[in-house]
Order: structure tokens, then C-alpha cells, then sequence
């Protein structure tokens, strides 16, 4: 898989339609896609889909394994202003190599965002 590029990230939630509204707040550059099929949120984030469906019984939400970080330009500018939108601050923020810096909220549905700032280099 080697310089395979990552082309989608299956969030689960309790309520998809909520999340969707939600994940479009946290991300103001994403585009909305509207699937045919209407039993799912799809938001574009610069060429990779972030797919919001249904939680089940096969996978909850929640922090339970793999997070996906992703880059902003100033963590605690980032991590307050997704806070006004119901995030809270779950881990970090920590100094890490390189000086960058990186942290984790979750959303209102527990799911755990990355956030990591790089060093101007």
C-alpha cells in the first residue's frame, strides 16, 4: 500500500444527519457531497471523503482505536473554537519531535479528533 493515499474516513455516530451539520461546522473548508443514496453524511475535505454514518452494533462511537490528526495552523486558536461548537479537549496538547505540537477533542458523539500544529520550518 505503499504511497497509497487515503481516500475516505468512516466516522460512526448515533445520528448521522446531526453529525453531518456538526462536521461542516468543525470543518468550514469542507464541502458538502449529497449521496444518492441518503443514508449517510458525506463531507469533502480536500480530495479525501469523510464519510459520517450510522453507529451500530458492529461499531459504536467513541474512542477505540485509530484517530486521524489533522493539520491546523494554531492548536489553541483550533481547540477553542471547535469547544464553542461542543468539542472538548480530550488529550494534550503535547510538544512532540520537530516542535510540533499535537491534541485530541472529541465531538459530541465521543468520537476523538487529531489535531496537530507543525512548526513553521
Amino acid at each position: 500500500m505503499s504511497g497509497n493515499p487515503i481516500v475516505s474516513v468512516l466516522l460512526h455516530v448515533p445520528d448521522w444527519r446531526a453529525a453531518t451539520k456538526w462536521y461542516a461546522r468543525a470543518f468550514v473548508t469542507a464541502v458538502q457531497v449529497h449521496p444518492a443514496s441518503d443514508d449517510y453524511g458525506h463531507l469533502d475535505m480536500g480530495g479525501v471523503a469523510l464519510e459520517i454514518v450510522q453507529a451500530d452494533e458492529k461499531v459504536g462511537c467513541g474512542p477505540a482505536g485509530a484517530v486521524v490528526y489533522w493539520s491546523v495552523p494554531d492548536l489553541n486558536a483550533e481547540v477553542a473554537r471547535l469547544g464553542t461548537i461542543g468539542a472538548a479537549l480530550y488529550r494534550g496538547p503535547l510538544d512532540i519531535e520537530g516542535g510540533d505540537r499535537i491534541c485530541q477533542v472529541r465531538d459530541p458523539w465521543g468520537n476523538c479528533i487529531g489535531l496537530r500544529q507543525r512548526l513553521v520550518r
